[in-house]
């Protein structure tokens, strides 16, 4: 199979997946969806109502601003790959458990593999903290250059978030201006931040925390 049968091979068991209590909940698992050849993925940190009812990502009022706000950088939802550190809804819109993401990296694995992308936008807290380090916050994070296994990271705030605050949706604006920036040009070792590599998590950490895809 070639990369695009593969990725939708994977699409088709992710829509069954029944490795945590989300399956239980779900109207529809939202595997991701976009270029397979894409050199841009983003990565939020769950399906919300309307993606949970189409099984598409980023659909509802905030995807409409993040896919409307990446047109104005040049960037259509058809160049990227879109997806979330979950594939299903968590009830109420709550954010996701540890072992919920946990159950799901296998799933996001594959995909960053299968597609190859040169850089990963974490798309909010959560997605950052599971992709790049869960000792990162998104407030101090966005915006910054990040490096894991030869892949560029650049977190930015979640449109969510934008539309409930005029100072956040500025600072979201910002994010995509800086990221359309380092997108068109080579970025130097210098403007890469380093990680600083998590110590062995508490109890306090495990219960609220995420668990990082690396």
């Amino acid at each position: 199979m070639d990369k695009l049968e593969l990725l939708s091979a994977l699409a088709d068991d992710i829509r069954v997946c029944p490795l945590c209590r989300l399956a239980e909940t779900r109207t529809l698992a939202v595997p991701g969806e976009g270029n397979g050849a894409a050199q841009i993925m983003f990565v939020g940190e769950g399906p919300g109502e309307q993606e949970d009812q189409t099984g598409r990502p980023f659909v509802g009022r905030s995807g409409k601003l993040l896919t409307q706000e990446l047109l104005k950088i040049g960037i259509a939802r058809e160049q990227i790959f879109i997806t979330n550190i979950v594939k299903c809804r968590p009830p109420g819109n709550r954010d996701p458990l540890s072992d919920e993401i946990a159950a799901c990296n296998d799933w996001l694995s594959a995909q960053i593999a299968l597609i190859e992308p040169k850089f990963i936008v974490p798309v909010g807290g959560p997605s950052l903290k599971t992709l790049v380090s869960p000792k990162l916050g998104i407030t101090k994070a966005r915006s910054k250059v990040y490096r894991r296994d030869g892949i560029l990271f650049i977190p930015i705030l979640h449109p969510a978030a934008a539309l409930r605050s005029p100072t956040t949706m500025e600072q979201f604006l910002e994010d995509l201006s800086n990221l359309k920036e380092f997108l068109n040009r080579e970025i130097s070792d210098e403007e890469i931040t380093p990680i600083e590599e998590p110590k062995a998590a508490t109890k306090e950490e495990e219960d609220g925390g995420t668990l990082s895809l690396f």
